[in-house]
């Protein structure tokens, strides 16, 4: 990992120390036989070894922070998640209670409107029975009520029937017993016609 640019200008260029005296160690450190690679590491870790440990330091911490807002993160978001389960499972279970509260309610309500219905269809039949029944005795009550009018009137006419026949025979009697005067009223007449003619003969 390359190191900030600031770090390396510090180091690279110190108070009192120019570009030369840097140009003079690499040759200096060539002179001496040193591979390239490992001058570079050196060179690497002279100018910038602390500056690397000290960025690494800083990414590790860096890292160890975001782990730890990971962490954090993960278990925040876990616990809201377990929260809105948990909140979820109570609206559904409540939901799921009232749902079966209001079935109850409504076959309830249907087992009272059936009671109801049932009632009232008795009542109604028992109604109509009464009806029937009351229908029946008044019909019965007319036909005795008739049959007793035209008995009272075979009655009346019966009477009435005698009443004339006996008028009938006392005026017939009547006229008779008037017939049977006039005849000796003609006779007696008769009689004293002839006794008038006798005299006058005499």
């Amino acid at each position: 990992m390359n190191p900030p640019e600031e770090y390396i200008n510090h180091n690279v260029v110190e108070p009192g120390q120019g570009v030369s005296n840097i140009d003079n160690n690499k040759l200096q450190f060539s002179s001496n036989g040193i591979g390239e690679s490992n001058s570079l590491d050196k060179v690497r870790d002279i100018l910038f070894g602390n500056q690397i440990r000290e960025v690494d330091k800083r990414f590790a911490r860096i890292e160890e922070r975001l782990i730890n807002e990971l962490v954090n993160v993960r278990d925040e978001t876990r616990k809201r998640l377990d929260a809105l389960e948990s909140y979820i499972r109570q609206e559904v279970d409540s939901l799921t209670e009232r749902l079966k509260k209001e079935q109850l309610e409504r076959d309830t309500v249907v087992r009272s409107l059936l009671e109801d219905q049932k009632n009232i269809n008795l009542s109604l039949e028992n109604k109509i029975a009464q009806l029937d029944e009351q229908t029946i005795n008044r019909q019965r009550e007319l036909r005795e009520h008739i049959l007793n009018q035209s008995k009272n009137l075979q009655d009346d006419l019966q009477q009435k029937y005698e009443e004339i026949l006996n008028i009938l025979k006392r005026e017939t009697q009547e006229l008779q017993k008037e017939k049977t005067d006039r005849s000796k009223l003609a006779a007696l007449f008769s009689e004293l016609a002839m006794r008038l003619n006798s005299d006058t003969k005499s």
